[in-house]
């Protein structure tokens, strides 16, 4: 289930949280977790921030009582500590957080390739989630993955999937090695979506359009597509089908995608070399 069609599971965790949210990294990603949790109605009181370089907007939310980069924890508990910093610096920022973590506290680390393992090597003894969300997170319509390792308890994970569902949907698994194939399927999936786009309205302006139609047509066509595959029961293979009349325009390009070294085969490809790229940052 998405944001705006109802309530999330997870959200009541939210309503009642007891204790703070603290975001680390106030990015594009933690920036949009931080719109959907304030979206949910969570007050600004009991969120804190620890961002270098705080956006305006997130400037102006300590007017409503927003904690930002504080030295040391509020004085009530941090329920959840979301971790969104660049992986690079993980390792100083993780040491650097110990403080923050409680005996309650359960984190949440959406770093690609960062492990639960090498999470609990900076934070012993925490309850971890590491979760891959992925763009679309910005208007409420991500998707992300989470697995908790052996601490988390029930409440935590309800809590988490709330604070992940601020954002889109969310799905649990168990086994952590699925965790870079996640990451080249649908944490990167948002550029190869965007990258058809550019390639259609490429083909579209040598077939003879103005660049600026070819464009426009791309971009709807896309965007109207995956609205309909969102909106649809009906699995991606049967849409495609009901595009493809027998002899016709369609069939006609979907011999070219679907041949021999075609789509499939170079999508199966990149998933791959993605999930390969994660596995070696993970080291």
């Amino acid at each position: 289930m998405n944001v705006g069609t109802g309530p999330q599971p997870g959200t009541s965790a939210l309503r009642e949280l007891r204790g703070h949210i603290l975001l680390v990294g106030a990015g594009k990603m933690g920036s949009a977790l931080l719109q959907g949790w304030l979206a949910l109605g969570i007050s600004p009181e009991k969120l804190a921030v620890i961002e270098p370089q705080p956006s305006p907007e997130i400037t102006a939310l300590t007017g409503q009582g927003l904690h930002l980069n504080l030295p040391q924890p509020p004085d009530r508990e941090i329920a959840a500590l979301m971790l969104a910093v660049k992986p690079q610096v993980a390792p100083d920022v993780v040491l650097s957080l110990q403080s923050f973590v409680g005996s309650d506290t359960v984190v949440v680390s959406i770093m690609a390739g960062r492990t639960l393992r090498f999470l609990e090597s900076g934070l012993r003894n925490a309850a971890i989630v590491r979760a891959m969300p992925n763009t679309p997170a910005a208007i409420g319509r991500g998707i992300t993955v989470a697995v908790p390792n052996a601490r988390v308890t029930p409440e935590q994970r309800e809590l988490v999937h709330g604070i992940l569902s601020a954002v889109g949907s969310v799905e649990w698994i168990a086994d952590e090695g699925l965790m870079d194939a996640v990451t080249a399927l649908s944490g990167s999936g948002p550029a190869y979506v965007f990258l058809l786009a550019e390639a259609m309205a490429q083909a579209g302006h040598a077939a003879g359009l103005p660049p600026g139609l070819a464009q426009s047509l791309a971009r709807a066509t896309v965007a109207g597509s995956g609205e309909l595959l969102h909106r649809s029961a009906l699995d991606p293979a049967t849409l495609r089908q009901n595009v493809t009349s027998p002899g016709g325009t369609t069939a006609a390009a979907l011999e070219v995608l679907m041949a021999a070294n075609g789509l499939q085969e170079l999508m199966t490809n990149a998933i791959a070399a993605a999930a390969k790229r994660s596995r070696e940052l993970a080291g």
